[in-house]
């Protein structure tokens, strides 16, 4: 959930999200965790499909077989505006590009690449 909204609310046979440590796979029975989320897509795995959502930022939280997550934003597949991904992945590139000939925020526009790219693959194009 974002603070505007519920994307999902349901069961899943696994869940796959990105994390500071790196990509973790949830199956039933988990054990308990608590793990910051970094951008990127989250897998929500079903038996004959899967559910695709770009997270940016956030908590995910294991506890008793329920997975919860709380991101700053996410958006479903079919949400994603996949032109204006690609622009904003062109901006974040180009600026990065250009950080050593100016003073850019360098995490910022890491930040923007990061979620340019997630939406991208979120939306299956990428």
């Amino acid at each position: 959930m974002t603070p505007e909204r519920t994307l999902f609310d349901g069961e899943a046979d696994m869940i796959i999200a990105r994390t500071a440590d790196g990509d973790v796979g949830i199956l039933p029975g988990h054990a308990p965790l608590v793990t910051v989320l970094r951008p990127g897509v989250f897998h929500i795995k079903f038996p004959e499909s899967e559910k695709r959502l770009a997270v940016h930022n956030g908590y995910l939280n294991v506890s008793h077989n329920v997975v919860t997550v709380l991101s700053e934003t996410a958006e479903r597949e079919d949400e994603i505006d996949v032109e204006r991904a690609r622009q904003a992945r062109r901006r974040a590139e180009e600026r990065l590009r250009r950080i050593q000939l100016e003073k850019i925020d360098a995490a910022r526009a890491q930040v923007a690449l990061e979620r340019a790219i997630s939406r991208l693959q979120a939306a299956g194009v990428e």
